[in-house]
């Protein structure tokens, strides 16, 4: 299978033709190992009446009805497994996808939403996802598949914010340099369905299966998959993202209000209170999955990998400088690692965005054009920031490869 759709564009007649050549096939090697369609295809399996999730089983009965929710950038491909699998004993389903999903599902009602900001289809899409769930009895199966981007396509403002206040919010947060951990503490109080209160109407004895994708450092789940997990973010940390970001005269009104009322009704789910529900959690990929897939095809390549980190955060511009400044020492005396050789980050880096500036890009453009802005003239060198999920901040590419000769 290919990923990277336009690979001769990238590579042919270009400076740095064989390097380039080299980190697209690693990326491909990469994007194999985190395809999460994959991974499900190894933890679930349907052995007659018996459905079996990792190291757990479920005996299906002649009562017992499979649905399947989700929403997020690598929620088809995880959904379409579990179609493969089960079939026919899917009884009913509905996932958001990002707006442009190429596939088709015969079992589970696809939606689109918008992304990295909400718009009305992703209000759509999550009405269809409560909709399921309220049909949910005592001894029935939930599937949740639940992945990056999860937060803008699966949208249920409380009272008094409207969908546009929210979406503003959004694009303002997604700017101001927070990280997303401090953007979702506050999307997660603005919401019905998130942190955990997705799926507080379930009835007890429902068997709840999380099937997540992390994109977030350190893979909680409150943070990868938080509408149908318990949450430990508070509207103190709400209040806390707003002060440090100065955003309390940025944000719309009614959005300040609610933040600053923090009303206990709108508080995330707690652990005692989901407990009624039978949980499995599972992360089909971590954080790190990306940099562990990229050391193997480094190797395999015939590249010696040196992994920065996989926890990187911060400015994405400043990283990528930071590539460079390293690749030059290597250029130069063979240290820390000696050529040829393939420099490995990951993480969750962040664009501060100046009110007033418009433009296109996302974090892993950045990256690269960073780069390539510091090592003009400079051989033996290309430079690949991409985002594994498909797409880099709200564009249609999913990242950026340069060179010596990009500028």
């Amino acid at each position: 299978m290919k990923y990277i759709k336009n690979q001769d564009e990238l590579i042919t007649a270009r400076p740095e033709e064989k390097l380039r050549r080299d980190i697209i096939d690693i990326a491909e090697n990469v994007l194999d190992y985190v395809n999460p369609g994959l991974i499900t295809r190894k933890i679930v399996q349907l052995n007659d009446n018996q459905l079996i999730i990792q190291n757990k089983s479920y005996q299906l009965t002649p009562e017992t009805r499979i649905f399947v929710i989700g929403a997020g950038k690598a929620t088809f491909p995880v959904a379409k497994a579990l179609e493969d699998i089960l079939g026919k004993k899917i009884y009913k389903g509905a996932v958001i996808c990002k707006k442009g999903e190429k596939g088709t599902l015969n079992y589970i009602s696809l939606y689109e939403g918008n992304h990295p900001v909400p718009d009305d289809s992703s209000l759509k899409g999550a009405q269809a996802v409560t909709t399921i769930l309220r049909e949910v009895r005592s001894g029935d199966i939930v599937i949740a598949c639940i992945s990056g981007g999860s937060s803008s396509l699966l949208v249920s403002p409380v009272p008094g914010v409207s969908l546009d206040d929210k979406a503003a919010t959004s694009k303002i947060l997604l700017t101001c340099g927070a990280n997303i951990i401090e953007i979702n503490s506050v999307r997660k109080h603005l919401s019905l369905l998130k942190g955990g209160k997705l799926i507080q109407a379930l009835p007890p004895g429902t068997h709840l299966i999380n099937l997540t994708v992390s994109d977030v450092i350190g893979d909680a789940l409150d943070y990868i998959t938080d509408p149908s997990v318990p949450d430990t973010s508070t509207f103190a940390d709400a209040q806390r993202t707003l002060d440090k970001y100065q955003l309390w005269d940025r944000l719309p009104h009614s959005v300040v209000e609610h933040i600053r009322k923090a009303d206990s009704q709108f508080e995330t789910m707690r652990e005692d209170d989901l407990s009624h529900i039978d949980r499995q959690d599972i992360v089909l990929l971590p954080a790190d999955a990306a940099c562990q897939g990229a050391i193997l095809a480094a190797k395999q390549a015939g590249y010696t990998p040196l992994l920065l980190s996989n926890c990187f955060e911060g400015e994405s511009s400043a990283l990528g400088r930071n590539f460079v400044a390293i690749a030059k020492q290597i250029l130069q005396d063979g240290h820390p690692v000696s050529r040829p050789c393939c420099v490995i980050g990951g993480g969750e880096t962040t664009v501060l965005i100046s009110s007033g500036f418009k433009g296109e890009g996302g974090p892993n453009q950045e990256f690269a054009l960073s780069a390539a802005a510091d090592m003009q003239g400079m051989k033996g060198l290309v430079v690949l920031g991409l985002d594994t999920d498909g797409t880099d901040g709200p564009t249609p590419y999913a990242g950026g490869l340069v060179d010596g000769y990009t500028f």
